[in-house]
């Protein structure tokens, strides 16, 4: 199982709350929630909308997708 800590520290520095980020991409607050705690997997698009939005290089996808 991944650690997703990064990725929800970056949310959080970008859009103040996971409530705000999860809206923003437009998917509910408990989606968003079982994404980052790996009850849900993250799809290929998934990464890419997100690393869009949270300005996150291909280059660092590792540290936040895949630690």
């Amino acid at each position: 199982m991944y650690s997703y800590s990064k990725l929800k520290g970056r949310t959080v520095e970008r859009y103040g709350t996971q409530a705000n980020f999860a809206c923003k991409l437009g998917i509910s607050k408990n989606s968003m929630s079982k994404k980052l705690t790996g009850k849900t997997e993250f799809s290929q698009s998934d990464i890419e909308q997100w690393a869009e939005l949270l300005e996150i290089d291909k280059k660092d996808y590792g540290e936040f997708f895949f630690t």
